[in-house]
């Protein structure tokens, strides 16, 4: 977990401030995602959720597709792959950003990971070496998760909304950095996106950070705690639109738990 103290260290540069966060806060926040997604364990570095048609990777549980998968959700693994290929790390000659999940079924890679397969083997040491990277990505995408979201918005004034309420759960009045909120800010975007994607949204109604930032109550002063309801509200209004076949009810106590850690 050490080298995850890296976590934001590197230029995360949002609409021109500039983030430095201490050693500490780093700390915090790296072991933060990593405990919500993989309970901090090597074992769940790749895995394969029950009811989910897709793999899940790395210490932010970035979804990767096996060949031919279609799914509404963002496929994120790749554009880690892609992130690190621009920064020159060294990477199993089989993998690159077009590249598919090797295990066509959920049955099949579990046996190559009880098995242990050669490459299976290759992408757990890729994944175990390249912690700090993959952190690295994950400010890399709060970084352009602003610009994203209100290039996908028609008006200015909400425009305006979106971008006043980012930055009040990511800073103190004083103008210095809230941890907590800039944790919630990069651990939501990491869990369910900027909000920006269409296809992800159940009967044209999306989750993602952008929704979240639209229904936070201004009348709440703590806004990190503003932002952890709203993002109640829009899991809760997912798991109401969600097909029925997924059954999504049985994330709900787990997400809200998760979403307690943002302000409590």
């Amino acid at each position: 977990m050490r080298v995850l103290l890296f976590l934001l260290l590197t230029l995360l540069i949002i609409d021109a401030k500039e983030i430095n966060l201490s050693p500490k806060q780093a700390e915090y926040i790296a072991q933060k995602v990593w405990q919500n997604e993989g309970a901090g364990k090597d074992k769940y570095l790749i895995w394969w959720n029950d009811g989910e048609d897709f793999a899940s990777l790395g210490i932010g549980h970035f979804i990767w597709f096996p060949k031919g998968h279609t799914e509404r959700f963002r496929e994120v693994f790749p554009m880690v792959v892609a992130y690190m290929q621009k920064r020159g790390v060294k990477m199993p000659v089989w993998l690159t950003p077009q590249s598919d999940f090797p295990w066509q079924s959920k049955k099949e890679f579990f046996k190559a990971k009880r098995d242990y397969t050669k490459k299976y083997e290759e992408l757990f040491l890729f994944l175990k070496s390249t912690m700090q990277y993959q952190a690295e990505f994950m400010a890399e995408r709060l970084k352009n998760a602003l610009p994203q979201m209100i290039e996908s918005i028609e008006g200015e004034t909400k425009k305006k909304i979106i971008e006043r309420r980012f930055y009040e759960v990511m800073y103190n009045k004083n103008g210095s950095i809230n941890e907590r909120g800039l944790y919630a800010l990069l651990d939501y975007t990491n869990f369910k996106g900027e909000g920006t994607l269409k296809s992800e949204r159940y009967k044209g109604q999306g989750w993602g950070l952008l929704q979240v930032l639209w229904n936070m109550d201004d009348k709440e002063l703590n806004r990190q705690k503003a932002f952890a309801e709203a993002a109640c509200r829009m899991l809760n209004r997912r798991i109401k639109n969600s097909p029925p076949a997924r059954g999504e009810e049985r994330w709900r106590k787990g997400w809200f738990k998760r979403l307690d850690t943002y302000w409590k």
